[in-house]
């Protein structure tokens, strides 16, 4: 049986859920925005299913990606941006989380796949566990799921966007929509070292880039994407069995 929430019937996801009452509802949280000259503006959210994907095993179901998230920072004046503020991510976060609640899920995980989305997505937990505190929701992000992929995530761009990671993670997950003629000449210094201010792109990035996405390639993204499944496997399982410290 599919392990994707819009791939069953009403009937699979009920008997999938009295089977197992405690899977693990996995909701991939992307966005859609300009990702540089060489990425597709639906990277954070092919990011977010592939490891949702990649993730969920036997114990998780995969909704259908919520691709619109909190991306106001990128601007207008690179196009391809379609972004929500942060409070209406948050909100539709909770919205999708309550749906899953009323057809009988107890575990919900928020598949991150874009940085902005952070903060809304622990705003929407918050506002979760107030209704629901016999239910669990938490939050995954395959840049920090350990010490060492965060370290390899930010190893050319702290403050990175289309950088050598994520450029060599799409060369593994969706290499077909990878320029790499544009990559070889996307490079784009993080610029943010020492600020007090956040800024938009466009005040900081010349291209929509920070990092070097020309040292990406595809045997660095194999190494990296097979520790973030190894990791993001990890979690979801964890999960799935995870009591409340004090019960």
């Amino acid at each position: 049986m599919s392990h994707r929430w819009e791939e069953l019937n009403s009937i699979q996801i009920a008997q999938r859920l009295a089977a197992d009452p405690d899977t693990v509802a996995l909701i991939p949280v992307g966005a859609t925005e300009q990702h540089g000259p060489h990425l597709p503006v639906g990277t954070d959210t092919i990011m977010a299913t592939a490891v949702a994907d990649a993730a969920a095993g036997e114990v998780g179901l995969v909704l259908p990606a919520l691709s619109f998230g909190a991306s106001f920072f990128h601007g207008t004046e690179l196009a391809g941006t379609v972004a929500f503020p942060g409070e209406e991510t948050a909100a539709a976060a909770v919205r999708i989380a309550q749906a899953c609640v009323d057809s009988g899920v107890r575990r919900i995980m928020f598949v991150n796949g874009h940085v902005g989305n952070a903060a809304p997505l622990w705003l929407a937990c918050d506002q979760f566990r107030r209704l629901h505190p016999d239910r669990r929701v938490g939050v995954m992000q395959w840049w920090d799921l350990t010490a060492d992929i965060a370290r390899r995530a930010t190893e050319d761009a702290v403050d990175w966007h289309a950088n050598a990671a994520e450029t060599s993670l799409m060369l593994v997950v969706r290499p077909e929509l990878v320029d790499t003629e544009a990559m070889r000449d996307a490079d784009d210094p993080d610029r943010t070292a020492g600020s007090v201010f956040r800024y938009p792109v466009q005040q900081v990035s010349s291209n929509g880039v920070t990092g070097y996405p020309s040292r990406a390639s595809k045997s660095l993204g194999l190494e990296l994407w097979q520790d973030v499944v190894a990791a993001a496997r990890d979690v979801v399982e964890r999960a799935h069995c995870e009591q409340p410290p004090l019960r």
